[in-house]
């Protein structure tokens, strides 16, 4: 789906403009690996921080920031990236949200890390709570938890759930899929292909 300025006009501006909307479906397939796991590498590039623009929306021009990371990336040999903000903090993929699990609680950046607040983050908050029986912590993420946590893993509509086995060259517990995310990953796709009638209503029937 894509909200956009549709007057023929030239000009810095977002009022009186008439806007439209429209809608493409096309075959996806994995937008990353999400079987046998990724390799991540944290980005020289920052997260466009919410007081340059909107971090909360999926604007396309922020788009530009994620494409260098994701490029940066898979020219130095990984399958992603992993951005911070510009204190520090870890935000994100390049287009995708992050959860660690250390010490037996999910913990995945707050919003005010400049992340999207993405409906799949919310929805694996509620299954983590609800199907693992696990705490979920929003708090900030220092870059070095990455490399001590014992699972990690990015989300997101085409993401979906895809366990990360390596940071900068480091493994992610055992360099493994973990148990906690393989057992997530498989309730999700119950839940996300009509499989599971507790989530029914997260689904829309296409005929």
């Amino acid at each position: 789906p894509l909200l956009y300025t549709s007057s023929e006009e030239i000009g810095v501006r977002l009022h009186n403009l008439n806007r439209a909307f429209f809608i493409y479906a096309v075959p996806f397939g994995n937008y990353v690996e999400i079987e046998a796991g990724i390799r991540c590498t944290v980005s020289s590039w920052r997260r466009v921080p919410d007081q340059a623009l909107p971090a909360r929306a999926k604007i396309t021009g922020s788009y530009a920031q994620a494409a260098l990371a994701k490029s940066e990336a898979v020219e130095n040999g990984f399958d992603e990236a992993i951005v911070l903000s510009v204190d520090g903090h870890v935000s994100e993929g390049s287009a995708e949200n992050l959860f660690m699990l250390k010490d037996g609680a999910f913990i995945t950046p707050p919003v005010t890390d400049d992340i999207l607040e993405g409906i799949t983050r919310q929805l694996l908050m509620k299954m983590i709570n609800e199907e693992l029986n696990l705490p979920v912590l929003e708090r900030s993420i220092d870059r070095t938890e990455l490399y001590t946590c014992d699972e990690l893993l990015l989300c997101g509509t085409g993401a979906q759930i895809s366990p990360v086995i390596e940071v900068d060259r480091r493994p992610v517990g055992d360099g493994k899929v973990g148990e906690f995310t393989q057992e997530l990953q498989n309730i999700y796709f119950g839940a996300v292909r009509g499989e599971t009638p507790k989530y029914k209503d997260w689904t829309i029937p296409v005929y």
